[in-house]
């Protein structure tokens, strides 16, 4: 049996760990795709630039992990519109992007300097994740800049108005995170296999109308 595709959308060089359960699983096989080539990914070139990377209905999921935020705001539409045409008719969307509401209300009660959390690349603070990582861009990393941001509605707004049917949106842990639905997905299969990841969507669906 053939697997199932899924493009890790802005690869970069760190394991893709949130979504290992699934990786690791032999139904999955992961496509790495990445601006930056020092990087080794599958495929070289930028998510808005998909669709003449890959053909039309070539994935059955996409994993986009902090991104987004690096495209020029009217840029995201016609990236979300590709990744819809780069999926099958079952197939799903994954999008994790920084939370500027919950960041606004951090740097409104402890400041902007202070620390929100701690990641692989170290201490990170609420001008970090407004503008890109400070220590990234420092060493010459100018694409790890971020032109733009989200809250839930914006995120699941752009999804449906891409032409996604159904969008599931949830905030945590200053982290917008949304589940886009293909017409034909099976959310009893999808959903279970996302929740041994830690992604919780239940309750959280915006359908179109």
């Amino acid at each position: 049996m053939a697997k199932k595709k899924l493009l890790n959308a802005g690869a970069g060089t760190t394991v893709a760990k949130r979504i290992q359960p699934l990786l690791t699983s032999h139904e999955w096989e992961e496509v790495r795709l990445d601006v930056d080539g020092s990087v080794n990914p599958d495929i070289v070139g930028s998510i808005t630039d998909l669709a003449k990377l890959c053909r039309p209905a070539s994935f059955d999921a996409i994993w986009c992990s902090h991104l987004m935020e690096h495209l020029y705001a009217h840029e995201i539409h016609p990236t979300f519109v590709q990744f819809r045409e780069a999926l099958k008719p079952d197939g799903f969307a994954l999008i994790m992007s920084p939370d500027l509401e919950a960041v606004a209300q951090h740097m409104l009660t402890q400041g902007l300097g202070a620390v929100a959390y701690v990641s692989p690349a170290g201490p990170i603070r609420p001008l970090d994740m407004i503008y890109g990582h400070s220590g990234a861009i420092e060493q010459g990393r100018h694409h790890m800049a971020h032109k733009t941001g989200f809250s839930c509605d914006r995120m699941g707004n752009l999804l449906l108005s891409a032409g996604f049917p159904t969008v599931s949106v949830r905030s945590g842990n200053f982290e917008v995170c949304a589940l886009a639905l293909m017409p034909e997905a099976e959310e009893r299969r999808i959903r279970p296999q996302l929740e041994a990841c830690g992604f919780d969507f239940r309750e959280t669906v915006i359908a179109a109308p």
